[in-house]
This record gives structure tokens, C-alpha cells and sequence, in this order.
């Protein structure tokens, strides 16, 4: 009757208290709003709860008309409704595994090709839909727009879908964002507010055909009262906090030899199995890159000083246990 589809839905995060968690790229610092913003879930929590009047002042705060999503997954899915049934999909070799799982899900034929947008591009046909993470999951590389030109053109010459997931743009410095006709981007709060458990992001392009098939209420009353407290705050909370991340991520990249344009990075450890159970017993939590096709890499994020500081040593050990994963 029913047929489970057979594609895994593991992701970053602890399943358990009491790791250190550096498996989930998130902002280490909570906006001082979270528990006002929770109280005020409370008292909206006896209604249904509609957000339109919102999702207008979001439009106005970003500068052009959103969509909003219990973060990019659903967004994921509602693409599945609108444009991947039957579709050719293509997707990076080493990337988010929703992609595929989404796409297999509502039957489309699916094409891997390499994370360079320029390569990528030569496997565009018309009518075809295309997956690009920017900056990438989980290498943390970040593609200005010049770099995805090729990709940009041969999309708009296919008349294909192009789908630019930006959840991790706000970590970037100086991002862009390129633009188009046949470009949809997704981004979410998720990340940037360091707020997992609150399922809210948003959709730019395309704003009445994902209207369409979104679910009603689908952000729940504490979404409701995050998006209040995020309007009140104006991103004030991403200005205060980006600069600290920053200069850690800077301080991880001397002390480790890692590089990214992200809040997170990949190190080679030669088995992340290994690797991963060791730093378990050290009461730290890192992410495997196996589910991402690169089984000899471990993926972490930056945290607070202190807490990276612990993973640094760590990690040296690793490298002296392991022989640098050579």
C-alpha cells in the first residue's frame, strides 16, 4: 500500500544533553528577546495562527515580497509540488541531502554532477531544476555572483529552475545574492538566530505559487511571536553577533588549518567514524561528512571562545591519534 522511501533524514544536531554540540551550525549567541518572545507564544497560542500582516512587514524589513516557510525544508517539499514531479533534477556530489530526498520523493529523475557552478551548468535541459547551497553544505565555500554566472545563463537560456539555497548567507561577509526570472532563493532564521527548535524562513521569487500550496498556519504560534520580536529587532541581534563569530572563525582557521566562508568548516581526519566517537568520549559533538559522500572528513561549526578553544585541543589530539587523517 504504502512504500517508504528509502533516503536517511539525519542531520546535525545532539539527540542527547551533555555534548558539547558543535555538529549543528548555529549562532552561539541567543537574541536577549528569546524569553519574552516565548511568553508571548503563550498568549497566542489559544488562536490559529494567521500571519499575513506579518509576512507583509518581513517583505518590507527584506526589500522585496517573501514567502514564509517553517524554515527552507518546507520549502523543499513545496518545490516538490510545483516543479519536480517527472522534472530532471540536478545536484551537487558533496551537498544537503534534502535535495535528493526531496526530489526522489516526488519522482524526479535525479543527475549528480561536481560542486563547481561552471561545470555544474553543462548538465542543464531545458525545463530541468537545479540545486546549488551557497555558501555550500558542508565545505562552507560561498560563490560570489561572478562565479555563478555560468550556471545563472544556462538556466535562464534552459528556461530551468534554478533553486539557491542561502541558509547560511547572513554567516558571510559580504555576501551577494544574485537575481533572475528563473531563480528562487531560500533562506531561514534557523541558523542565524541559533533557534533550530523555531521552524521559521522564507522564500524570495515565486511568492503566489508558493502561497498556493503551503500549508495553513504552518509556523505555529511560537513562529508567530518569533517573527514579531524579529521585526521589533530589525536584525539589530545579527549586527551584535556576526563580528564575535567572525573573529573566532578566523582564530579556528590559524589554529586548525581549516578554511570557509561560513560559520563552519570540514577537516580531513581519515575516519570520520572514528574520529567522531573519539571526540564523543572528549564530551564533544561534531558532525560526520559520510551522509555527504566524504566519509574521511568531519564537519564543525564555531561556537564561543571558550567552548572552541576545548574543540582546538581536541582536535590536535585527533590529529596526533589518527596521523592527520593521512
Amino acid at each position: 500500500m504504502l512504500e517508504p522511501v528509502k533516503f536517511s533524514t539525519y542531520h546535525g544536531g545532539a539527540r542527547k544533553e551533555g555534548l558539547l554540540d558543535f555538529s549543528a551550525s548555529l549562532n552561539p549567541y541567543p537574541p536577549e528577546w528569546l524569553g519574552e518572545m516565548f511568553e508571548r507564544a503563550k498568549e497566542v497560542s489559544n488562536r490559529y495562527p494567521y500571519y499575513e500582516k506579518l509576512e507583509e512587514n518581513l517583505s518590507e524589513l527584506i526589500g522585496e515580497e517573501v514567502t514564509v516557510t517553517t524554515g527552507i525544508t518546507e520549502a523543499l517539499y513545496l518545490i516538490g509540488i510545483l516543479a519536480l514531479r517527472g522534472r530532471k533534477v540536478v545536484i551537487p556530489e558533496h551537498t544537503y541531502g534534502e535535495y535528493e530526498r526531496a526530489a526522489r520523493i516526488f519522482g524526479a529523475k535525479v543527475v549528480k554532477g561536481p560542486n563547481e557552478p561552471e561545470k555544474l551548468a553543462e548538465l542543464v535541459e531545458r525545463d530541468s531544476v537545479v540545486f546549488f547551497c551557497n555558501p555550500n553544505n558542508p565545505d562552507g565555500r560561498f560563490y560570489r555572483t561572478k562565479e555563478l554566472k555560468p550556471l545563472l545563463d544556462a538556466v535562464e537560456d534552459k528556461n530551468a529552475l534554478l533553486v539557491l539555497d542561502e541558509a547560511f548567507i547572513d554567516f558571510v561577509k559580504k555576501p551577494e545574492s544574485p537575481s533572475g526570472e528563473n531563480v528562487v532563493k531560500l533562506r531561514t532564521f534557523t541558523k542565524s538566530y541559533g533557534l533550530p527548535g523555531i521552524r521559521v524562513g522564507y522564500v524570495l521569487g515565486f511568492s503566489e505559487a508558493f502561497k498556493s500550496v503551503r500549508m495553513p498556519w504552518s509556523i505555529g504560534s511560537t513562529g508567530v511571536a518569533f517573527l514579531e520580536f524579529l521585526l521589533k529587532d530589525n536584525f539589530e541581534h545579527l549586527r551584535k553577533t556576526m563580528p564575535l563569530i567572525w573573529r573566532e572563525k578566523e582564530r579556528m582557521e590559524r589554529a586548525l588549518g581549516v578554511k570557509s566562508d561560513a560559520n563552519f568548516f570540514i577537516k580531513r581526519v581519515g575516519d570520520a567514524k572514528k574520529a567522531v566517537e573519539y571526540l564523543k568520549r572528549r564530551g564533544i559533538l561534531v558532525r560526520s561528512c559520510e551522509s555527504f559522500g566524504l566519509p574521511e572528513y568531519i564537519r564543525f561549526s564555531v561556537r564561543k571562545p571558550g567552548e572552541n578553544e576545548r574543540l582546538i585541543r581536541a582536535l590536535k589530539d585527533v590529529e596526533r591519534e589518527m596521523g592527520n587523517g593521512r
